[in-house]
Order: structure tokens, then sequence, then C-alpha cells
């Protein structure tokens, strides 16, 4: 494998990496590391600074100077005719058996995940790419340890790759010293290797952006796909990218953020869990007013989510975009029927209030949820492959309803602070071993939801919370949990599983992001300190 000027692998080498890493392959992500890094590290600066805002008492509204977007009469590019039913959209990480049985699941749409279900290990990412060749080319198969076999069915879903965000690195490629963005790595190596394959298979290289928190965010997405696209000497608007609307700044400036990708916009994604950790995040240090009751009671019912739910749908349809309903992360248990009745009741009533509000699609976690969300929006879209002409001009949402987080029902209880510990505690260790998506207490979790998790307990803890049962949110308080919670998940596993595992890692860094009076922008920044 050779290696251009400048650019240096760092990670440990694999025969089979060769594939991957190719002199021209490094050549293009250094391209546009070179080309774009720069302005990136502008962009995260300027996070900083609009929190700095936030924290001295600011606040977030439409912006008074893209007003002229807003109020012009424009559309985002048609779909291709790949991306013209979503009706169903299954997401999970790029390993064999996940990748065969997710294609396999009758969804029409797969997004294979480098960022919240995925732990961004060296071997992770380059057999994860490896794995998406593998399937675009029909050739992807497993066979287990206990010699079950998994191969490609003959229709399988529609193929998106999520990259990282913008704020993640990949310190095992450097371009002049400099760790590579992940984001740039991912969607180099994918787009080098894969767009062309694609094209002549009848589909083309598309993409979902996360984490965005503003259009400008977006506007340097664009300059990338017509940088790369270029570079390949493809047409402008070959690219699709579907944007994951899983921030607060970015709920104030979806408009703007279609509008800046419009030659390769496929629309926005409700991406729900990642937004309320925004919430928490953004207005961590607010007190009262923004103060998070317990996970499990945050629903897309509650007001602010509502708000933000009905913006997603009439901003999107408004544009020409599609807009695609957030998660249902249940897992089912196949030993508590009764846990599974309630559950899939949960998921059905969720997917048909998606279908019913205007969305076109919605995310599920499991192949088992996609029969239910087919039912909910077949009835709704029956033959039309969208519902994009329902333009809910009835829809009117102020700033004042995207942050009326005080509204939200239910309250804050001993029973929320344990499942964010435990939660938190079991992703971490889960993740730390390389899995980035993992069930617990029959929820598939990932990187977005141990996110609320450890930034609700900052939060408690940072704002002077007592809860329901009369005890405050203390440091002594929290540890006691985390050891006892610790305590339960060693008599559940076995003491020589849990010896086995990483729980005194997950413990130190689950308190570093959840208890120091600096707040950890990502877990996932430190924690990738921990891996490789």
């Amino acid at each position: 494998m050779g290696q251009p000027d400048g650019v240096s692998v760092t990670g440990p080498m694999k025969d089979d990496y060769a594939e991957i890493l190719t002199e021209e392959a490094l050549a293009f992500v250094a391209g546009l590391q070179r080309q774009f890094g720069g302005r990136r590290r502008e962009l995260l600066e300027r996070r900083d600074r609009v929190q700095a805002e936030l924290d001295a008492g600011g606040t977030l509204d439409f912006l008074a100077q893209t007003r002229s977007v807003r109020d012009s009469d424009w559309k985002v590019a048609e779909a291709p005719p790949a991306l013209r039913d979503r009706r169903v959209e299954i997401t999970g990480p790029t390993d064999k058996k996940m990748l065969i049985n997710a294609l396999n699941s009758g969804a029409k749409v797969f997004m294979a995940d480098f960022e919240d279900s995925n732990t961004p290990t060296w071997d992770n990412l380059i057999q994860g790419q490896r794995n998406l060749i593998d399937a675009i080319e029909r050739r992807l198969e497993f066979t287990s340890p206990e010699g079950a076999h998994y191969a490609l069915g003959a229709n399988p879903a529609v193929l998106i790759v999520r990259t990282r965000g913008w704020h993640l690195p990949e310190k095992h490629l450097l371009v002049d010293g400099e760790p590579c963005s992940g984001a740039l790595f991912d969607f180099g190596l994918y787009f080098f290797h894969n767009a062309r394959r694609l094209l002549d298979k009848g589909a083309g290289p598309y993409f979902y952006l996360p984490k965005l928190e503003s259009h400008l965010e977006a506007r340097l997405w664009n300059e990338v796909f017509n940088y790369a696209q270029d570079g390949l000497g493809l047409p402008r608007g070959t690219i699709r990218a579907t944007v994951l609307a899983e921030t607060i700044p970015a709920a104030f400036e979806m408009e703007e953020i279609l509008y800046e990708l419009r030659d390769h916009s496929s629309g926005i994604n409700a991406g729900r869990w990642d937004y309320i950790f925004s919430v928490i995040k953004k207005f961590r240090n607010r007190g009262q007013q923004f103060l998070m009751p317990d996970r499990n009671d945050v629903t897309m019912t509650v007001p602010f989510m509502r708000a933000y739910s009905e913006l997603v749908v009439s901003t999107c349809h408004r544009r020409g975009a599609h807009a695609i309903g957030g998660m249902a992360a249940f897992i089912p248990s196949r030993r508590d029927p009764e846990v599974n009745e309630k559950a899939m009741a949960k998921v059905r009533d969720d997917k048909q209030r998606d279908a019913r509000d205007g969305y076109d699609g919605s995310w599920v976690a499991h192949p088992d949820l996609v029969p239910i969300c087919l039912e909910a929006f077949d009835a709704t879209l029956g033959e039309r492959p969208n519902q994009l002409d329902r333009q809910r001009d009835d829809v009117h949402v102020t700033a004042q309803q995207l942050l009326d987080v005080a509204s939200t029902p239910a309250g804050m209880t001993e029973g929320g602070l344990r499942n964010d510990v435990s939660v938190g505690l079991q992703y971490l260790e889960s993740w730390l071993r390389g899995t980035g998506a993992v069930g617990i207490f029959n929820l598939m979790e990932d990187a977005a939801t141990a996110e609320i998790s450890r930034s609700q307990v900052w939060q408690w803890l940072h704002n002077d919370v007592t809860v329901a049962e009369g005890q405050k949110v203390t440091p002594d308080l929290v540890r006691r949990i985390i050891q006892e919670e610790l305590d339960k998940i060693r008599a559940t596993i076995g003491e020589q599983i849990y010896d086995a595992g990483r729980f005194k890692e997950a413990q130190e860094l689950f308190e570093q992001v959840a208890l120091d009076d600096k707040f950890e922008d990502f877990l996932t920044l430190p924690a990738y300190q921990h891996i490789d």
C-alpha cells in the first residue's frame, strides 16, 4: 500500500485493508481534508461561541438575516427513483450480520451507520467499508460461530450511509500531521470506491448527515459534495443527502439547511434522541426552565417535541423534500410476551401518528418492527410512494413552542436517575469493547440515547434537583447509585463476564462526563482515546 505525500496511516494494517486504503483513495480523502479541514475547524469554534452566548443568557430564534430564504419560492431537487418511497427505514452498524439482516428486513431503506451505533475502532471502520462494497456487489455473506449462514436476498433495501459528525476526528489517518476529519474520512472512502458502481446499478451515493448545528455546516457539506463530484468527473447533484435535524440550533434553520443542500437534498429526519440531548446540552446551565424530566417520559407528544416534529414535516413538504420520522428503539423480548404487547402497541401508535402527521416514512431499530411501520404507512399512503403533496399549511411553530421544555409533564425520580446511570454504564462498556449499538432494558441504545442519560445526570446534579422521593442529586448520591447499579450488573451477568469486560473504564468515563464541572460536548470524544 503506497501512501501519498503528507499522508500517514497510523492504524494497524491487515492484508485485506489494502483494497480500501489504496494510494488513490487516500489521496482523495487527503484532498478533502486539505480543502475543507480549516473551514470545519472554524465552524466547530462557532459552535463554542453559540454555546457561550446561551450560557450568558442568550436564546435561539429563527434567523433575521436569512428571512429572504424562508420567504422565497424554491424547491429541492426531485428525489431519484430509488429514494421516492422511504416508508420504512431501518438503521444499524456496518458489521456483516447486521448489514445482511437489515438489507433483508423488508424495509425500503437501510441506513448503514458509521456514527452513533458504531464504535469507531480502526477495524470497524475499514471492515465496514469493505462490507459495504461487498453488499453493493451482492457478494456479502456471513457464517456465525454456530454455523448459521446469512446472505443477501433478492430485493435488498436501498443503501444510505451515515458518516460521523463534523466534531469527530479520525486519529488513525494523519494529513500533514493532523488527524483527518472523521466525516471526510467516512464520506471520502465510501464515495471514492462506490459512487460509480452504485450509478451503474441504478442507485447512487446516498448519505445521512448527522449533528448539523447551522446552515453554514450544511453549506460546507454542499461544497464537499461539489468538490468530490468534480474530482471523479460526476455530474453535480449525483449525491443525495438527508439531514438529521437532531440539534436544537438546527431546528431554527431547517429551511436554510435544505436551501444550502437543495441540489443534493433528499429531506430531513427527525432525530429525536439526539435532539433531546441537544436541548439538555445547550441549556444545561439555565435552571428550572429547561430541566428535563425522566428520560422515558420525554415522548414525541410532549409540547416542545410535538412542535419540533410538526415543523419537520411542514418545512420539508413546503420545499419538496421528504420528511422521515424518528426512531422506534424497542427490541422485542424473546421471553416476555406481555412486554412485547405493550411495547408494540406504543410503536404502532408512534408510526401511525407519523403517517397521520404527514411524514413520508419512519425509522425502526429492529427487523421485527418493520411490518408495524409498514402497515402504518401503507394505510395512509396506499400505492403512493410518499405524501409530499400534504403541505401542512396549518402548522405555524414559534420559537417559544420549540423552547417550551417547562411544559413537559412528569417529573424527576430516583428511578429515572438509576435508569440513566445503568444505561450509561452498560452502553459505555459495550462501546469500549467495539459495539456501538446494544440492547439494554429492551431498547436499542446507541451514542444518542447514552448522551441523554449522562447529560441528564449532569443537568440534575448541576441545577440542584431534588428527585420526587426527596433526595437531592449530589455527587455522593450519583456515585452510590453507580456502585449499586454496577453490583446489579455483576450479579446479573456473573463475575467471570463482568471481570472480563471494561466496566472499570466505563465507570471512570461515566463519572467524567456526568459529574465533572466541565461539560464534555460529546461523550464519544474522551471515550475515543480509550480504543485502539
